[in-house]
């Protein structure tokens, strides 16, 4: 874990959702809940991000009563509350096309993400079901993804055999990462976003709407992707589910989204400052 110096009182948090927020059935506890009231309380105000696309959240941010800017594609879509978008990222054509390429040649599903709609090529590929489930609505199926290159807010590389997706994850860093942003949302997703869109730039996102220093944003998140928040944020919290590379680069571990550890976090290193 890296040494907590900071000095200046937490205002916002923010949270990643999936494994963060929720347990692994997608479930919103009411320790989850009441927790993110009591912040509330104590005028820290509560943001979310997540890989999902903005409609997947719909259910979290009615369940949370959200009022704050909610960052969907990791940073790719900026929405209100009501999923009015305030700034979309897509991404660069090319680069879109290309990272399509790359992940077909390493044998990976891929999916493609507009703003608003899903698309893929198998229906009954890995994962499908249980995105279906997680966001709360199915794809659309397509043979060809070329019409809506143009508009892609996401593109996920899919695939059980964890290895390959680590390894593409690589590939594509190293041939497109002046023009996307590569990373793991889970060991069988690969996020492929806008560059701008990652987890690091929605902390300075949220420093400029609302006006807090990012040393007064406290994070908390499980995966890879979540590192680069820990980095511009004041305080960062690893769920105790993360990995242990992911939990040495935060000032804090909790414990896991199965053991209440959204709500233990809140109340032992935010609201107990």
């Amino acid at each position: 874990m890296k040494p907590y110096t900071n000095k200046d009182p937490i205002r916002l948090v923010l949270a990643d959702v999936d494994g963060t927020l929720v347990t692994q059935e997608k479930v919103l506890t009411a320790k989850a809940k009441a927790a993110v009231a009591k912040l509330r309380e104590a005028g820290v105000a509560f943001a979310i991000t997540s890989g999902r696309p903005p409609g997947g959240m719909r259910g979290v941010i009615k369940d949370l009563s959200l009022t704050t800017v909610v960052a969907g594609f990791n940073g790719g879509v900026y929405v209100t509350p009501r999923l009015d978008p305030i700034v979309m990222r897509d991404l660069p054509k090319d680069a879109a096309a290309r990272a399509l390429e790359l992940i077909t040649e390493h044998a990976l599903a891929a999916w493609l993400y507009t703003d608003t709609v899903w698309y893929v090529q198998d229906p009954k590929g890995p994962h499908v079901d249980r995105e279906s489930w997680t966001v709360g609505f199915g794809p659309e199926v397509t043979s060809d993804y070329s019409p809506y290159i143009g508009q892609t807010a996401k593109i996920v590389g899919v695939s059980n055999n964890h290895e390959a997706v680590a390894a593409c994850e690589k590939v594509v860093q190293e041939e497109l990462g002046h023009l996307v942003s590569a990373a793991r949302s889970q060991p069988y997703y690969l996020d492929v976003t806008h560059p701008a869109a990652n987890k690091g730039s929605v902390v300075d996102f949220l420093s400029a709407v609302y006006l807090i220093p990012t040393s007064s944003i406290a994070t908390i998140g499980d995966m890879p992707n979540d590192v680069l928040m820990f980095e511009k944020s004041g305080m960062s919290i690893a769920m105790g589910n993360a990995s242990e590379s992911v939990q040495a680069e935060a000032n804090f571990v909790t414990h896991t989204n199965e053991e209440e550890g959204f709500g233990l976090a809140m109340e032992k290193f935010v609201l107990g400052q």
